[in-house]
């Protein structure tokens, strides 16, 4: 019977989650074109435009190649802010700023905040 309740408070809390706009939103806060997520996650570009532009809901094998694309878990992605209980206001633009960043530069801003914590110290 838990298994039951479980399930229930799920599609409750679920019923207004839409996957797509997830995905759409998670490229906007990064600034990406769905040719660079294409890239980053490894699905073909005419697979994710099809799948978003014709409302074609992804599969978990889609999404978890997605997720790594945006570099979040699969937790993150059906609970957006989970990670980022108790971090201040200049943490949260910091990490998002970092995630809006294409890999590369991910890079380059990290070794960038390494230099700085070597100053300091």
């Amino acid at each position: 019977m838990r298994a039951d309740i479980r399930y229930t408070a799920a599609r409750f809390l679920m019923k207004d989650f839409n996957p797509l706009e997830r995905i759409r939103g998670l490229c906007t806060e990064r600034n990406w074109s769905y040719y660079q997520l294409s890239k980053a996650s490894g699905i073909p570009y005419s697979t994710l435009n099809t799948m978003l532009h014709k409302e074609n809901m992804p599969s978990l094998p889609t999404l978890q190649k997605l997720c790594q694309g945006f570099g979040i878990s699969m937790a993150e992605f059906f609970e957006p802010g989970r990670n980022q209980r108790g971090l201040t206001e200049n943490q949260r633009q910091c990490l998002s700023l970092f995630t809006s960043l294409p890999a590369k530069d991910q890079e380059l801003a990290l070794a960038f905040m390494k230099g700085l914590g070597r100053k300091l110290n």
